[in-house]
């Protein structure tokens, strides 16, 4: 069975948007309580991002979810000392390393493990240590697939960015070519990333229009959305949107398992 797991960062985004620094703790909207509404609508993991500079989940935020969250918690992190020492004190399910840029506005590429496998395995041994699954998030391309084995991640996470600005490139038309090609590398990458005994995870820019397609992939076991389901959410409620991304998801992954 697929699993879902839900991005709050943006609940958090709209709160700092008048609630900084000291403050935020009392703002609203609340992540940790999007997190508890995310859970009723069938979240299977919650997703948060502590970046460096803090522009959006806080501490605080962070802190109440480990001991809050009765789903999955996935810290997406950067690999530095700051927050390999926050991980190992807060231990949550999973740590998924991540690039980090200050000027970007979502995370735009996957980790280059290749060009740093051997700081990268430190890193992992040491979340690891810690009783954490260890997750790489990358794009779809086999050399990085071999780097995130040999650095010793549990799970790799391909970036779906490129097969979603295709679709939307294609309108969705898996006729044209750009399209299949992006759905293809995506494909062929979680077929490596299973014959090397990792788990197979897929993220970034899905939405209820593009899921399909990544959900029937054999073998994918989890994906990660956050800003349609946040946004979806405006109109129906987080529980709701939660809910018909799920259904979608679960749909789709059966027909793709029957196939």
């Amino acid at each position: 069975m697929i699993q879902l797991g839900v991005n709050i960062d943006h609940v958090a985004s709209v709160r700092n948007a008048r609630y900084r620094g000291p403050d935020a703790g009392d703002g609203e909207p609340d992540p940790v309580r999007a997190a508890h509404e995310a859970e009723l609508g069938g979240a299977d993991g919650i997703t948060v991002h502590l970046r460096e500079d803090r522009r959006h989940i806080q501490d605080r935020d962070l802190e109440l979810m480990r001991k809050l969250v009765k789903v999955k918690l996935n810290l997406e992190m950067a690999a530095t000392n700051e927050m390999v020492g926050i991980a190992r004190k807060l231990r949550p399910h999973t740590a998924m390393l991540v690039p980090e840029g200050r000027q970007e506005v979502t995370t735009e590429g996957g980790l280059d493990v290749k060009g740093r496998l051997k700081p990268l395995r430190d890193v992992v041994k040491r979340l690891k240590a810690a009783d954490m699954i260890v997750s790489a998030f990358i794009d779809p391309d086999p050399a990085q697939v071999d780097a995130a084995h040999a650095a010793g991640f549990d799970v790799c996470e391909v970036h779906t960015g490129p097969y979603a600005r295709a679709f939307a490139v294609c309108g969705g038309d898996f006729r044209r070519n750009e399209l299949a090609v992006e759905l293809e590398k995506v494909r062929d990458a979680g077929e490596q990333i299973r014959a090397a005994g990792i788990r197979f995870n897929a993220g970034h820019a899905l939405n209820y229009h593009n899921v399909d397609e990544i959900a029937a992939l054999h073998g994918i076991a989890e994906l990660h959305i956050g800003h349609a389901i946040i946004s979806r959410a405006i109109y129906v409620g987080l529980r709701q949107a939660v809910r018909e991304m799920k259904d979608l998801m679960t749909a789709a992954h059966g027909a793709g398992e029957r196939m």
